[in-house]
């Protein structure tokens, strides 16, 4: 079956982060991850190896954070949606079963959070990510895009805490049904410290 919606984002969201973690000079970079579509949520979804020390990060692709109107009202950009400022974290990974989601069950060291505006269709995206670095990197067209590093334990720790104060949302991932909270990032970037902030990803990666 081939990959659409959240699943798709987060494989080119994987991608782009894996390039990105190369130039930074981490080496053995290794996706080990995948969203699924089971009951079960993998808590982590890249490890690489930086400083001499070994880390694991949680990757959770956003697409809200476009800004042009037009495309945003096009509902054929599928990953244009328009920017907000909130964190999207995932409480229940799976219904009926109430598999706790990855805010609670990850052991990784870090959450990367990425946000990124594709102005292109889902098949237009599908497409290029079956195409070599050369093609991908060249032609996909990210008209915006941050990432987000935060420390893991010391933002469940703090989201444990907080978390029923904020109205869960169902999302669809592939053919199984999550639940997330948003929070608001000001919120918790005031409340966790060590969050770090690193904009035009896509940009410095293609160059």
């Amino acid at each position: 079956m081939p990959l659409i919606g959240a699943l798709l984002l987060h494989a080119v969201a994987e991608r782009i982060l894996r390039k990105y973690l190369i130039q930074r000079g981490a080496t053995d970079v290794r996706i080990v991850g995948s969203l699924g579509n089971g009951a079960e949520e993998t808590g982590v979804d890249i490890t690489y190896r930086l400083g001499g020390r070994q880390r694991t990060s949680k990757l959770k692709a956003d697409a809200y954070f476009g800004e042009d109107g037009s495309k945003i009202e096009d509902r054929e950009l599928v990953f244009y949606r328009p920017k907000t400022d909130f964190y999207a974290f995932e409480t229940v990974s799976s219904q009926p079963e109430r598999v706790p989601g990855w805010m609670f069950s990850s052991d990784a060291d870090e959450l990367m959070y990425y946000r990124v505006a594709i102005g292109q269709t889902e098949q237009e995206v599908r497409t290029l990510l079956g195409e070599s670095d050369e093609v991908f990197f060249s032609e996909l067209r990210v008209e915006r895009d941050q990432l987000r590093v935060l420390p893991m334990n010391e933002t469940r720790e703090w989201f444990q805490r907080v978390y029923e104060e904020y109205a869960p949302r169902p999302v669809a991932i592939g053919e199984r049904s999550a639940w997330f909270r948003l929070i608001p990032q000001a919120e918790l970037d005031r409340a966790v410290p060590g969050v770090t902030v690193i904009d035009a990803v896509f940009e410095a990666v293609r160059a």
